[in-house]
């Protein structure tokens, strides 16, 4: 059975890596700004960035973040 997340709670999440808003498709949460996929699993919404699937052009985390500087916000 698929378990889908309340639109109210799919509204406050972001993306941890980009701030982004997250869209949902199938299994996944998709950052809008990179691209990156978070899954989904038994309804819970994993966020880590290690459990991110990194779009083709990307070998690790570490190049998305080196190739996408712009726009992952600075922590002070």
């Amino acid at each position: 059975m698929k378990k889908t997340l309340d639109p109210k709670f799919l509204d406050i999440l972001v993306c941890p890596i980009t701030r982004s808003k997250l869209t949902m498709e199938n299994n996944h949460l998709i950052s809008q700004a990179g691209g990156l996929k978070y899954p989904i699993r038994d309804g819970i919404p994993i966020l880590l960035a290690e459990q991110a699937v990194m779009p083709a052009e990307y070998k690790s985390l570490d190049d998305f973040k080196a190739k996408n500087n712009s726009i992952i916000p600075k922590i002070i």
